[in-house]
């Protein structure tokens, strides 16, 4: 399955970039097309270097100091060792909605921030299953494939916004004036389409991201019925105590979505539907030979 999902994510990164390039063309031919391939590489190189930062400090999350949580930071070392990556920092999250997230560059800048609330509601196996995952992600380098999907999706929507403004205004920049009716209206539905293709597209590499990380996490932990036993409990608790005060651009960094209590089409969410995500960790169990 990693193997065809890497293709897979691969493939739809490329059809972002292709939509970006396409509406830059709209907006001003291959000037614009530059334009918007320039705009989205400089909106990329800031989210590479700052958004880890940024979202710790949406979610008032603070680095613990060993000393602090010793028992946390032995799970975690022990993990990080097993994954084959450097030991990664871990912040709090001031909330009693239980999740947790990855953040960083590269895993030698990695951070996994675990809500208050999920270090009280998970036993020591359900803990492992979720520091697991999200290790996986920074092993999978998913945080610097999703940031960059969700900075492509962002870009897409702006300039599709700013080609909008022009045509209403009267046209585009270096066009023809006398462009075929057609050719008007292609544009448009572009402008129109290529933003809500951009959040699926978004969404579609979200959830491949989630269903990998459940597969490598459930392989470093050894644990795939605990994860799935961890999913179970967030998703209860954040159905009835979703966070309320943070950034829904970044629902996709969660272990579960932490901003709704009811599930949505799955083509319109950023997590597979919970349930789906145990049936598969309940596959791997078999394949592994553990009783699940």
């Amino acid at each position: 399955m990693g193997l065809g999902m890497w293709l897979r994510t691969g493939v739809l990164m490329a059809f972002l970039t292709g939509l970006l390039m396409a509406i830059g063309y709209v907006l001003g031919n291959e000037t614009g097309m530059m334009f918007a391939f320039m705009f989205a590489l400089v909106m990329n190189f800031f989210s590479y270097w700052y958004s880890d930062k940024i979202v710790l400090t949406w979610y008032r999350a603070r680095i613990l100091e060993e000393d602090e949580a010793p028992e946390l930071y032995e799970i975690v070392r022990g993990l990080a060792q097993e994954a084959g990556i450097p030991t990664p920092k871990i912040a709090i999250v001031p909330t009693e909605t239980p999740n947790a997230f990855a953040t960083g560059r590269n895993p030698k800048n990695a951070v996994v921030a675990v809500t208050q609330g999920l270090l009280r509601i998970l036993n020591k196996d359900e803990l492992e299953g979720v520091i697991a995952h999200e290790l996986s992600h920074v092993k999978n380098r998913d945080i610097l494939i999703q940031t960059l999907a969700a900075v492509m999706a962002g870009a897409i929507m702006m300039v599709a916004r700013w080609a909008g403004w022009m045509l209403w205004l009267g046209g585009f920049g270096g066009r023809d004036r006398d462009e075929s009716a057609s050719g008007a209206l292609g544009a448009i539905l572009l402008i129109v389409l290529a933003p809500i293709a951009a959040m699926l597209i978004q969404m579609a590499i979200s959830r491949a991201r989630e269903y990998l990380a459940d597969e490598t996490g459930a392989k470093i932990s050894g644990k795939p019925w605990a994860l799935a036993r961890a999913l179970e409990k967030i998703e209860y608790a954040v159905s009835m105590r979703p966070i309320k005060n943070g950034n829904p651009a970044t629902a996709h960094m969660f272990i579960i979505n932490p901003f709704r209590g009811v599930s949505f089409a799955e083509l319109f969410s950023t997590h597979p539907p919970t349930q789906k995500r145990i049936e598969r960790l309940r596959k791997i169990a078999e394949n592994m030979g553990i009783a699940f």
